[in-house]
């Protein structure tokens, strides 16, 4: 369906179309005369191509790709199906592209940039030693796919209810499946605290975005708000810790019953740029020895680490094969400052290609490239004047620098590589939001059911890997915790800033009516997985077991099949 309200016109229409109908859309539909883009299938198959050109509702916003003309105008009707399962292919590699992008450059450099903030001593590292998953910087790069794929989606009323879906979808996944999940691996007693605070900020949330749902629309007051309650979280969860670790002593007090350690990977850590100097001083050369910059170049280009190839298996080298292409680009367009290596990865050859092919990236992909086509004077292109301004100061900088010691400045390595990486996700986020909006007018399914699964599943697929791994290792408290702790930030930041960018000095406020009964199923189930959490958890004292994973992942499946009910109107509001 085309929009935020066209699956309420359709469900309306079913139902009689009177006053009474019990959708509240009616009062947002357009004229019988204005055909919307779902409608594409109703119509003969020789003028598919014709509808999608001359119909305005059919234009995607933003992006690199016309989806639309692509399955309706070079595909034939008849391999359509052909056309479908390259989308679909296409659609899980723009999640691998935002899992890298966000795991091996966003939050390194976001890691960096707290550490040259002098952040690492209090909330940069509160983030990484406490049970929450990311309080700030981490959770901003944990949070990212989620919050650009909010604000790409929030930026046309037509995919505003990917937005909605994808946010209430992905809390309901997180703590019905992910929770549960870890419950199923590895009963544990939960921490109490965190958990009570977590989930009351979370329950506010939802109950601010529930009551901004039922009012159709959100102020400026009202976003700032969402901006404000996340600052206040972030500030309660500090001053809750600091005061813990007062009261056990002068420091940073050893993990507690409700604070336990990160655990560190077992094995060598695969980030950007890997060289053969990374591997242990077993692999050390003797006596030091000075590579030549072809030789740096070409290592750190490299995405693949041999020996961890040798020893993996199968099917994580068939993954990897599809990841090396996007780590291969990023590495060329994305800088990475790491704090915990001595040369802070620093790659003098590749920095200094970095200059020029980061600000290159953003200017592209910014606005899908209108400014950097944009020819100044109409004679000279702003993408030329970057290269030519890259080249040179690239020059300078290999000039003045070596290959064995970073320079003072090689910080701005790292505010280059955020803003190249954030970027690469928001182009990504773009083409994602694109996919699913012409998915959804193929199939004829709403905004808000591939928001509810495909966005949701998609965005949360990394936290739900990592969050099992760690309640594997024997971690199941942080992991429990981080279940509640990260959707915090995507519902909040994710809904506040995504209304707040929409708005402008002669519009200040966002309309989000929904008209489908699927919006308020997805409201309720999500309140109601967490005041079910917030009762039983307690009750239990605080230990989880088997009994309650099953429960949590019965409730998910049950919510899903109510969904999918809905949306194919098998379950429907009756006329009055």
């Amino acid at each position: 369906v085309g929009g935020w309200w066209a699956l309420g016109v359709a469900v309306g229409d079913q139902g009689g179309g009177g006053e009474g109908d019990g959708t509240r859309g009616a009062r947002l539909s357009t004229p019988r005369s204005a055909l919307q883009c779902w409608e594409v299938r109703k119509q003969n198959s020789s003028e598919w191509c014709c509808f999608i050109r001359s119909n305005p509702d059919c234009r995607l916003e933003g992006g690199f790709l016309d989806y639309l003309q692509g399955v309706f105008c070079v595909f034939p009707p008849r391999l359509l199906p052909l056309a479908v399962t390259l989308y679909a292919l296409w659609l899980l590699y723009l999640f691998i592209i935002l899992g890298v992008t966000a795991e091996k450059f966003f939050c390194p450099n976001l890691s960096a940039i707290s550490t040259n903030l002098k952040l690492s001593h209090n909330v940069a590292v509160f983030s990484l030693t406490s049970p929450l998953h990311g309080v700030t910087f981490l959770a901003f790069g944990n949070g990212a796919p989620d919050v650009f794929s909010a604000v790409v989606a929030f930026s046309d009323p037509r995919t505003a209810g990917l937005a909605i879906g994808a946010v209430f979808g992905a809390g309901v996944f997180v703590t019905t499946v992910v929770a549960g999940g870890i419950a199923l691996v590895k009963p544990f007693t939960a921490a109490s605290r965190p958990f009570l605070r977590d989930a009351i900020f979370y329950m506010v949330a939802v109950f601010l975005t529930f009551m901004v749902l039922y009012f159709g629309r959100i102020t400026l007051g009202e976003a700032l708000g969402y901006l404000g309650l996340y600052i206040f979280y972030v500030f309660t969860v500090v001053l809750c810790t600091w005061i813990h670790r007062r009261q056990r002593g002068e420091g940073l007090a050893p993990p507690g019953p409700w604070e336990p350690e990160m655990p560190t990977d077992t094995e060598e850590r695969e980030s950007s740029g890997t060289n053969s100097g990374d591997y242990g001083e077993e692999y050390r050369p003797l006596l030091p020895s000075r590579e030549t910059s072809l030789r740096i170049l070409t290592t750190a280009l490299s995405p693949l680490d041999y020996r961890k190839w040798r020893r993996k298996p199968w099917y994580w080298r068939v993954f990897k094969v599809f990841k090396v292409p996007v780590e291969l680009v990023l590495l060329l367009t994305v800088p990475v400052v790491d704090p915990d290596k001595d040369d802070l990865n620093w790659k003098r050859p590749l920095n200094c290609l970095h200059v020029l092919t980061s600000p290159l990236l953003c200017i592209l992909t910014l606005k899908s490239g209108t400014y950097g086509l944009y020819q100044i004077q109409g004679v000279f292109p702003v993408w030329g004047l970057i290269m030519l301004v890259g080249s040179v100061l690239a020059l300078i900088i290999f000039i003045t620098t070596s290959n064995e010691e970073p320079p003072k400045y090689h910080c701005v390595f790292a505010f280059l590589g955020f803003l190249a990486s954030a970027m690469w996700i928001n182009a990504a986020a773009t083409e994602l939001v694109n996919i699913l909006r012409t998915l959804g007018i193929i199939f004829q399914l709403s905004n808000t059911v591939l928001g509810l699964t495909l966005l949701a599943w998609g965005n949360s697929i990394g936290d739900t890997f990592s969050d099992l791994t760690m309640a594997r290792q024997g971690y199941p408290r942080m992991a429990f915790s981080a279940c509640f702790g990260g959707i915090i930030f995507n519902i909040l930041v994710g809904v506040g800033l995504g209304c707040l960018l929409q708005m402008t000095s002669s519009q200040l406020v966002v309309k989000l009516e929904p008209d489908s009964l699927l919006v308020w199923i997805l409201a309720g189930a999500l309140g109601l997985s967490l005041v079910f959490s917030f009762v039983s958890v307690p009750a239990q004292c605080f230990q989880l077991g088997k009994a309650y994973g099953v429960c949590l992942i019965l409730y998910y499946l049950a919510f899903l099949c109510v969904a999918l009910l809905t949306e194919f109107r098998v379950i429907r509001l009756s006329a009055v």
